[in-house]
C-alpha cells in the first residue's frame, strides 16, 4: 500500500537524483551508529511501540515545516522525501514484521527504496498528507510490536540479500532507521 503521488504539474522536472544507498546497515545491531549516535543493540523489542509513537510526533512537527518541500542540497533528501520514506519504511517493517509473526522463516520481498522514491514522486507528495499516513503507520506497526509475545521473539525472517532477523533485531533494525532519519532532519 503506497500513497498517491500528487498530480504532477505539466512542466514538472524531476528531482535530482539521489546516490542510491548501497550499504548493508545491518552493522547497526552490533556498534553504535556513528552518525545519529543510536544503538539500536539496546533497544527493548517489547518497547519498540512506544518508541514508535514518541518519535511520530517529532516526524509530523518536521513535515509541517514550512520548508519541508525545500532540499538543503541539490543531492539531499527534502524532509518530505525522507518523510515518505519513513511513512513506507513503517509499512514495509509492519508487513516483514507480520510474515515472522504467522509465518516460519519467511523470505521478504526486495524493496528497493531508492526506486520507490523515485516511482512515487516522493518529492512532489503533500506533506500534510505524508505526515497522516505516516502517523497511521505508525500506529499500525506499533501496535503490532506492541502485541509480540516473548515465545516469538526470536522468530526469524530473511531479507532477499540473505539478511536473516529475528523479531527482536528485525525491530531494533527498523527503529534505528526511524531515528536516523530523524538526525538527518535535524528533528
Amino acid at each position: 500500500m503506497t500513497s498517491e503521488p500528487t498530480t504532477e504539474p505539466a512542466d514538472a522536472q524531476p528531482a535530482p537524483a539521489i546516490e542510491p544507498d548501497t550499504k548493508d546497515w545491518t552493522w547497526v545491531l552490533r556498534e553504535p551508529c556513528p552518525e545519529c549516535g543510536f544503538s539500536a543493540a539496546d533497544v527493548d523489542v517489547h518497547a519498540i511501540g512506544g518508541t514508535v509513537r514518541d518519535l511520530t510526533p517529532r516526524w509530523i512537527s518536521a513535515l509541517n515545516r514550512e520548508d519541508a518541500r525545500v532540499r538543503p542540497a541539490p543531492h539531499v533528501w527534502s524532509v518530505l522525501e525522507y518523510g515518505a520514506h519513513v511513512r513506507d519504511v513503517l509499512r514495509v517493517f509492519d508487513g516483514r514484521l507480520q510474515l515472522m509473526l504467522e509465518q516460519d522463516d519467511p523470505l521478504f520481498e526486495n524493496w528497493d527504496q531508492d526506486a520507490t522514491a523515485l516511482e512515487d514522486r516522493y518529492d512532489l507528495q503533500d506533506p500534510v498528507v505524508v505526515a497522516d499516513e505516516l502517523a497511521d503507520a505508525a500506529d499500525v506497526i506499533a501496535d503490532r510490536f506492541d502485541a509480540v509475545r516473548e515465545e516469538q521473539v526470536e522468530r526469524p525472517g530473511r531479507r532477499s540479500n540473505g539478511s536473516v532477523f529475528t523479531v527482536r533485531t528485525l525491530g531494533q533494525y527498523f527503529v534505528h532507521d526511524v531515528v536516523h532519519h530523524l538526525h538527518d532532519v535535524r528533528a
